[in-house]
């Protein structure tokens, strides 16, 4: 071999072993530098990570049911009296995050709420049923439009009590624990009948308004509510007023003083 060839065979040797290190340094560092094509992948497969973290969730528990109570009437306006327990029930539509505002604050104070939502909002906000119950309150059925359903003929009303269960029943699994008919504190005898028929054997009513709807303001409401309240009461709110969200810290503060518990509805019952 001439020194020419010897020459030449030696930089194809270096050449073959620079190309090996580039190689073996590309298989090292490629998966960060050069991400594998979606290609890889195939057509409509999770992703592995994505598969776990579903399998990691836990599948939400069907709400509570209506149940019958024994020895009491279809229409419930108060609870037992020889118990400091009072329900705090609220009529469920408007501003989501007056909701949300409203739920945390019973939640830090130790109390739970009773929520009677209606149909549409709960259209509008679906997330907001499963917020409800994951935060131990009730939840019922508050008619699916918000009409005077007592003024409604049988037909109408029966489809505005359906309507709603029907939504409820497809977010949490049950119709819901309660229901309230809309636009009047007490049931007619035919909503009564109605709202039987769909699942509900009583129908939930108060003895203490609070009158928040009409936006006396936030020492109004806190005055009405502690001036009528006792024990098993019963008291009427509304989410969607910002006076509401101020009285309620000063409401649960003096329940706290007064050894009256907030509880839901079925606690009050139970």
């Amino acid at each position: 071999m001439t020194h020419t060839d010897r020459r030449t065979a030696l930089r194809a040797g270096a050449g073959l072993a620079a190309g090996g290190a580039l190689a073996a340094g590309c298989a090292t560092t490629g998966a960060v530098a050069h991400p594998a094509p979606a290609s890889t992948t195939p057509t409509g497969a999770a992703p592995a990570h994505a598969a776990s973290a579903r399998a990691a969730t836990p599948v939400p528990a069907v709400a509570p049911a209506p149940r019958r109570l024994p020895g009491q009437p279809s229409e419930l306006t108060h609870g037992p009296r020889n118990r400091p327990r009072v329900a705090l029930t609220f009529h469920g539509q408007g501003d989501p995050s007056i909701a949300r505002s409203l739920l945390t604050t019973a939640e830090k104070h130790g109390a739970r709420l009773t929520v009677l939502a209606v149909g549409t909002w709960l259209d509008d906000h679906p997330d907001i049923a499963r917020r409800i119950l994951d935060g131990g309150h009730d939840l019922g059925n508050h008619t699916h439009r918000h009409l005077n359903i007592n003024a409604m003929s049988e037909s109408a009303a029966q489809a505005e009590i359906q309507a709603c269960a029907d939504r409820l029943k497809r977010l949490t699994g049950s119709i819901g624990t309660w229901f309230r008919p809309s636009r009047s504190p007490r049931a007619s005898p035919l909503v009564e009948r109605l709202a039987a028929r769909a699942g509900y054997p009583h129908v939930l009513s108060y003895d203490v308004d609070s009158l928040d709807f009409t936006e006396p303001g936030a020492a109004a409401v806190t005055r009405k509510v502690l001036g009528e309240i006792r024990n098993g009461s019963v008291v009427s709110l509304h989410f969607g007023y910002p006076g509401t969200v101020a009285a309620l810290p000063a409401v649960l503060d003096e329940l706290g003083r007064r050894g009256l518990h907030a509880v839901t509805t079925t606690e009050l019952f139970s």
